[in-house]
């Protein structure tokens, strides 16, 4: 089109209008008309007069506007304006609840800290981004490198101003706990968290045993680990679709705050010795042959001995470690919290409602839908309902927005309430990627990768808070040998994060509770495969079905292992 001044142009898909310098003299041809009689009153019009002040703005009112193309219409000419942008679509649903819950405040980092309708929207980006993700390592998409390797020694301390570890802990949400942990075993540990180190609001929840492994490793005591108990609730259930329900105890029966349990354990650090640096992340890595040395995000720099990665699944060194490459599955989480449930003493550890369906209308992509269910411990009525599944990355994969208007019209069905009559308290929302070579070994010298960074938590679960716990023994135990005896090379550090039989089967079984685009399988062909699967578990007993429903590997005797087999066989639960 012709510019015809800041912001205002004609439409590039017309042609120009004439200019006036180009018409002969007496006269403006108007371009429409096809008569070539000069006599003919549309071929003769007064001359246009050409403006002599400046153009108008390029807004009218709070509108961008457009100049469309000068035409002829019975002897007249006539310029039209239109506006560029279309009124704004009114909110969602999701939006508008959303919207009337004032959470802000109650933020966290961490996976599931964040509430706002914002931070929905910019999860929802990176799940897209996630899965135009390249799906093999590519060196013209590769990540920023946040870890370099550097031959030879660091500089002398006082030459960075540097402070110097034994061990600093990236991620301090969930990377308290080892960071305690090594503290009261004498070693000098610092954490950098560029949030604050505070638990969320919403309970995490877990079974008391996984509670008790943090008593074990001696940094909460017995009364402490009651203290931040809030709910209590036994049994649970898992189910699909009719055909049948299996009733389970224990089994993350117990919902435990957050911000109790955090609070408790910074206390316990900072007692200890432990140092942390809040609002500040890290830039960048530089292993050396005796130290790694970390910059901050506001310049400042950090010596230690030892690099815990507890950043979680988004972890920059994962991202540089993995290439950037796609995850291998993902499984989409979204819920609420609401009080005014009055059916509210039981659990559902998996649940599924329904068979297939197709989710953002009728041309989305159909996904296997599960629930998870738990009392929460702020109120009598108040329950928090989780609903998950499980998709391969790729474009078209399901937004978490799309998933959450589906859960306001399922969610009142599958808990037989009526979604009005319900205050909801707080909306959830997370994406957790899998990949098939989990866990993740030691890529770097002086770096490890512990929790969800590490990918040691089951594809099945949704890891977090009861993946670290049931390793926090092992772990702390481990990184204290290698750091005492200095054995902080790679090779080394992948002995702490070895192979784990439970996590290939598992990773089948995501497989199995997934959809295939394009596939012409029955859509109650899941339920129907993971009741079989729930049923012949049941039958082999408590010591089966519970290590799976945990994310155990228990060795059983030789008699499990099948005919003709006398040596002890790990159970792929």
């Amino acid at each position: 089109g012709v510019a015809l001044g800041l912001g205002w142009s004609t439409s590039p898909a017309r042609p120009p209008a004439t200019r006036a310098s180009q018409l002969p003299p007496g006269g403006q041809r108007c371009p429409a008309n096809p008569n070539s009689n000069p006599t003919h009153p549309a071929r003769l019009m007064p001359p246009l007069p050409l403006p002599t002040a400046p153009l108008p703005p390029a807004s009218c009112h709070g509108r961008r506007l457009a100049l469309k193309p000068l035409r002829c219409r019975r002897g007249l000419l006539r310029v039209r304006a239109s506006s560029e942008t279309q009124p704004p679509p009114p909110p969602s649903r999701t939006q508008t609840i959303m919207d009337k819950i004032s959470s802000a405040g109650d933020e966290v980092g961490g996976a599931g800290g964040a509430y706002s309708y914002d931070a929905l929207k910019r999860l929802d980006q990176i799940c897209s981004s996630i899965c135009s993700a390249p799906q093999e390592a590519s060196s013209s998409k590769a990540p920023p490198q946040i870890v370099t390797r550097v031959q030879g020694p660091a500089r002398a301390a006082a030459d960075l101003g540097a402070e110097t570890f034994d061990v600093l802990v990236c991620g301090g949400t969930l990377g308290i706990f080892i960071a305690t942990a090594l503290s009261y075993r004498g070693l000098r540990v610092g954490i950098v968290e560029r949030n604050a180190v505070k638990g969320r609001e919403q309970e995490w929840n877990i079974s008391r045993k996984e509670l008790m492994e943090i008593v074990q490793v001696g940094i909460l005591s017995e009364a402490e680990a009651e203290q931040v108990v809030t709910s209590d609730f036994n049994p649970n259930r898992c189910g699909f679709e009719g055909k049948g329900e299996i009733w389970v105890e224990d089994i993350l029966h117990l919902g435990i705050s957050p911000a109790k349990l955090v609070e408790i354990m910074k206390a316990r650090f900072i007692s200890s010795g432990g140092e942390i640096f809040e609002g500040k992340s890290v830039s960048s890595i530089s292993v050396h042959d005796d130290l790694a040395v970390l910059k901050l995000s506001d310049g400042d720099r950090l010596r230690c001995r030892l690099v815990v990665d507890a950043m979680g699944n988004f972890s920059p060194i994962v991202r540089q470690i993995r290439s950037g490459r796609r995850p291998d599955g993902l499984c989409l989480v979204v819920g609420a919290c609401a009080r005014g449930f009055e059916k509210n003493t039981t659990s559902d550890v998996i649940f599924s409602s329904s068979s297939v369906k197709s989710v953002g209308g009728d041309s989305g992509r159909g996904v296997q839908l599960f629930w998870e269910a738990f009392p929460a411990g702020s109120g009598p009525t108040d329950r928090t309902t989780y609903m998950f599944t499980y998709v391969d990355p790729q474009f078209g994969s399901p937004k978490l927005e799309e998933l959450l208007e589906m859960f306001w019209d399922l969610m009142p069905g599958y808990q037989d309430t009526v979604l009005e009559n319900l205050d909801i308290r707080r909306v959830i929302y997370g994406i957790f990627p899998t990949y098939r070579d989990s866990p993740l070994p030691a890529a770097f010298d002086r770096i490890l990768q512990v929790g969800d960074a590490s990918g040691i938590q089951s594809p099945v679960s949704f890891g977090g808070f009861g993946s670290l716990t049931r390793h926090l023994g092992r772990l702390s135990n481990g990184v204290y040998e290698a750091v005492s005896g200095d054995f902080l090379d790679a090779q080394s550090l992948k002995l702490l994060n070895p192979y784990m039989p439970n996590l290939s089967a598992s990773w089948l079984f995501q497989r199995a509770m997934s959809t295939r685009p394009g596939s012409d399988i029955s859509p109650t062909f899941i339920n129907e495969l993971l009741f079989a699967n729930f049923q012949s578990m049941q039958k082999l007993g408590d010591s089966v079905l519970r290590p799976f429903l945990q994310d155990h590997t228990v060795w059983t005797p030789g008699e499990n292992a099948g005919p003709g087999h006398d040596q002890p066989a790990a159970d792929l639960a």
